[in-house]
């Protein structure tokens, strides 16, 4: 499957709340594969998925928040909130 179908695959999944869709973009945004690398939106992916149940997605954004910022955090956390109000 070409990188950026897969990209479009996640986030239709995401879109309607599948956990490993969820973590699926976390590890996307975290490494820049078929987007481009961002640690906000990584750490938002993996807090979703950590809310649907996924243990290695707490491990991930655990990971990821030691390169990040207080307020790349705040913002990842910001983002996480918002996604979830309107999904």
């Amino acid at each position: 499957m070409e990188l950026y179908s897969y990209v479009q695959e996640r986030m239709a999944g995401a879109e309607t709340g599948q956990a490993d869709a969820l973590y699926d973009l976390g590890l996307l945004y975290s490494t820049g594969q078929g987007v481009e690398r961002d640690y906000v939106q990584a750490h938002k992916w993996f807090n979703l998925a950590a809310i649907r149940g996924v243990r290695r997605a707490q491990v991930d954004r655990t990971e990821l928040a030691r390169d990040m910022t207080f307020a790349q955090i705040a913002e990842a956390q910001k983002q996480a909130r918002e996604w979830l109000n309107t999904h």
